[in-house]
Order: C-alpha cells, then structure tokens, then sequence
C-alpha cells in the first residue's frame, strides 16, 4: 500500500473546530474596519519578486532566507508574498489612488508565506490581518492606526496586553546612530551570535532584536536611537506618545523594538501578550514614508500594523476569550422511514429558504439514534415527520431544550419554529 499523503511540514488544515474561531475573528476585524472607515482589498498571492527585494530589502531575513521564490513558465522571477504591507503600496500606487482625498485607509487578510523555523502560533503559510493608511505623514494618523489595533484586541475580548513603541528614526538621522551602535558592539563582535556577527555590517539595527542571551546582555548598554533623532522625528515620536498619554492608552518604550524590514520611518510599535512567550507578539507595525519610493513611486508617507491570525487566536484560547456560538443547525429533521424522506427534503428547503439553518440524517439512521445527533449536534429543535404526520399533512416540532413538542401544519411549520428560536 502507497504511503499515504500528509501536509508539509510548517503548514497545516484549520478543521471545523477552529475554523469558526477564525470567522469571528474576521468578522470582528470586518467590523473595527467599518469603524475605522478601513475599505477592504483582495490582493494577489504571489507578486513580482523585485516588489519584496526592493521594498522589504535585500539584506533582510525575509528576502535573504525566507522567501519562497519561483521561475514562473515566461521566465519571470515570482514570489509567494511573506507580507502585505509592500503589495497595498503597489496597489495603491497601481490604482493611481493618490489622485483622491488621502489618507486613503485599506485592509486586507489572507495567507502569507516565509520559509522559517516552525514554533507556537508560527507556521510557513500563516494568515494575516492587515491595515494600511496612505497618504499622510501626520502623527494623528500613527495614533489612529494604534487605537485601530488596540479596539480590534479589545472587541474580541483580549487581556493581558501592553503597547511597545520606539522611533527607529528616517533617513536623515538614522545613519548616525547606526554608526553609534557600531561603534558600541564593535569590541563585543566576537561575543555576538554568528546571526548577530553576519548582521553587524549590513543591519546593525536587526542585533537589538536577537533573542540570545548574551546579545540581549551585550545591548543593554547599547546607546538608545533617541540621542540621535533629527528634530522631525523626535517631534514626530512625542506627537503620537503624547496622543497615546491622552487617550489614556498604557505604553512603554522599548529601544530595542526595531522593525525587521528596511522600509520602516519613524514609528516602530508592537502589541504583545503576556500568554505567548518568547514569541509575544500579536500585532507589530509602524511607520514607512520611503516605501513606495524604494519600489518605483513617488514619494507616499504610509503607516499600518500586520497581526497573524493563528497569533490571535492562540491568545483568545489562552484567556478563554468568547468566539461566539459555535456554528450548529438551528433545527435536526428527524424521519421515521424511508417514505418519509421526500418530506424531509421539502421541509429543509422551507426552513433555509427562510434563514433558519437545518440539516438531516442522511445514512437511514433510526430515529433514535437521529434524534441523538439532534442533541449532540447542537440543534434547538427536531422536526418529526413520517407515519401519522405525513397522513395528517403535519409536522412535529420538538422543543430540544424543554423537551416539548406539538404537530403544525407545514404551511405554518417556518413561524412555528422561528418562535422556538427566538
């Protein structure tokens, strides 16, 4: 017998016992958009690679390790997309939507793929959420974003979590304390993990977000990026800090948040649980003002925050967040016989036509053991029909919670059984 065929390693199904979690999820970050005045997108799943490579920036872990890239049949070099933020730009800028009021606010959801170690609540295909503001430098905005993402958590009924923010600066000033840092872990280079050592020349910055121990101990002392931001940024950063002290919203600042990607400005920000370890955070983002330029466009000031949904999920588990009712058929129409199966079909028709969702046996099961997956399926009410009723041209409804039940006629059976469910 053939080996049977299973998943690839780092991916997996989301099977109906949590797929409907995912579906309040997403419902919820459906009605914070609204909120938000966020309009949703539906971008494509692989992009150009030159999109990442520019954007993201070639010498980071994304492009360098963890892309799955492709020659597609024309020879074109095509790339599963590891994040959204690069395609919303692409697509903002595809769409020429900078001819409108601004900023232009998108959101989007969907898988994305790295080649990365597989761990708890990371996996190779993930789902994320995305939220994008184009258009704006304003601080207001980098505010806005960070209250998208904190009633976003709060709605779905989130605990246990905290605002992180640095500024890791723009163009101008951050040459300057990319030297200073070198210049810091210059004598500690033999010290760094190999990582952190193959970092030092080409993203300085990355070495404070290494986990290692002795690392985390070596930049301790590292100098912190605020000595060194031009006045624009700093301004910037005591805008949405004094924003955040406004609205009441708890921060601290953390000078070793840095962004893994090249195209972050300004703004860094991450919204981590205490329930997830190591790997704490649901949300990070920030701001990118250089992006759109680094792929080709003018120059378009841009903010937002990705959150994985495998990440979400996992929290609301830990905190026994409420997802909802679990998806179950209002009604079970159970049948006595055979004969009685043509009614069944009629009176599922009636019923869904109506917006009362319904289901049933279709094994020839007897009824008791129909009526037993009335009740372990979660149904409200069970429909009886066959024997007597078919004679009489009557349904028995049956109230599954009181035990109760009553024969109606089948023009009145959808009314009867909507007052059952109220």
């Amino acid at each position: 017998m053939a080996e049977s065929i299973k998943a690839p390693r780092g991916v997996r199904d989301i099977l109906p016992d949590d797929s409907w979690k995912w579906g309040h999820t997403l419902n919820m970050s459906r009605k914070i958009a609204d909120l938000f005045s966020y309009k949703e997108v539906h971008l494509p799943i692989f992009e150009h690679t030159e999109l990442f490579a520019r954007g993201i920036g070639d010498t980071t872990d994304v492009v360098e390790k963890e892309m799955y890239t492709f020659e597609d049949k024309g020879g074109r070099s095509i790339t599963l997309r590891p994040e959204l933020t690069a395609s919303m730009v692409r697509c903002y800028l595809e769409h020429s939507m900078n001819g409108g009021p601004q900023p232009v606010k998108l959101w989007g959801s969907g898988p994305m793929f790295r080649y990365e170690r597989p761990q708890k609540g990371r996996y190779r295909q993930f789902w994320q959420l995305d939220f994008e503001a184009l258009g704006s430098d304003s601080p207001l905005v980098d505010l806005e974003v960070i209250m998208t993402a904190i009633e976003l958590f709060r709605n779905l009924g989130m605990s246990n979590l905290e605002v992180v923010i640095n500024s890791v600066g723009c163009p101008e000033c951050r040459p300057a304390y990319r030297e200073a840092l070198m210049d810091y872990l210059r004598p500690y280079l033999d010290e760094l993990c190999g990582t952190c050592q193959n970092r030092f020349d080409r993203n300085p910055l990355r070495i404070l977000d290494c986990k290692n121990d002795r690392c985390k101990e070596i930049t301790d002392g590292a100098p912190a990026i605020f000595e060194t931001l031009c006045d624009e940024c700093s301004e910037h950063f005591k805008a949405v800090t004094s924003g955040l002290d406004s609205l009441g919203i708890v921060y601290h600042v953390d000078k070793r948040l840095v962004r893994g990607l090249d195209y972050y400005t300004k703004t860094a920000f991450e919204v981590q649980s205490g329930d997830l370890g190591a790997q704490n955070a649901v949300c990070g983002g920030g701001r990118y003002d250089n992006l759109s330029e680094a792929i080709g466009g003018p120059h378009v000031p841009g903010v937002g925050f990705a959150a994985g949904l495998d990440r979400i999920v996992l929290t609301m588990e830990q905190q026994g967040c409420d997802f909802g009712r679990k998806p179950t058929p209002d009604v079970f129409v159970v049948c006595a016989d055979e004969i009685a199966r043509s009614l069944a079909v009629d009176v599922l028709y009636r019923l869904r036509r109506e917006g009362i969702s319904a289901d049933m046996d279709y094994l020839g099961r007897s009824m008791k053991a129909q009526m037993k997956s009335a009740v372990n399926g979660g149904s409200s009410v069970a429909c009886i029909v066959g024997g007597d009723e078919l004679d009489k041209g009557v349904v028995t409804v049956k109230d599954l919670s009181r035990s109760e039940q009553t024969q109606v006629e089948l023009e009145s059976l959808t009314s009867s059984v909507s007052r059952l469910l109220v």
